[in-house]
């Protein structure tokens, strides 16, 4: 019997400065997708818009089983329905629930910051932004 692996979907989202405006990185099979203005946020804004930008990525993949990987423990427990939702964050997990009704992941899971590829995607993205503008 060979068992399918499931397809590993990694996500970071951040603003700056915080609030600020947001960005959001996905990580899939070592391709990076970047997702800018996506207005004015807080890093939780930020972070939800990078669990539900992994999702959509995703599903327009055609994937039937993945993950979902971030290392936003806060909104991990909340879309996994383990951790209380604040007012100001509950639309959020109100769209991405409305999105999975379609294709959910198998798993949304948490990892540390630096094994994140989305993060490190995010991260270096930044730091060459940096050095251009540091250059002119």
């Amino acid at each position: 019997m060979v068992r399918q692996s499931r397809l590993k979907v990694f996500f970071d989202g951040g603003c700056q400065p915080n609030p600020g405006a947001m960005e959001v990185a996905v990580v899939v099979r070592g391709q990076s997708y970047f997702f800018d203005d996506l207005g004015h946020g807080t890093h939780n804004d930020a972070e939800w818009l990078a669990l539900i930008k992994a999702l959509e990525v995703a599903q327009g993949l055609g994937t039937e089983a993945f993950d979902l990987i971030g290392d936003a423990a806060m909104v991990i427990a909340q879309a996994n329905g383990t951790g209380s939702c604040p007012a100001a964050l509950c639309h959020h997990r109100e769209q991405f629930l409305a999105l999975t009704a379609s294709n959910a992941p198998t798993r949304i899971r948490w990892i540390g910051r630096a094994q994140n590829l989305a993060g490190i995607a995010l991260e270096k993205r930044r730091a060459g932004r940096r050095q251009s503008s540091s250059a002119l």
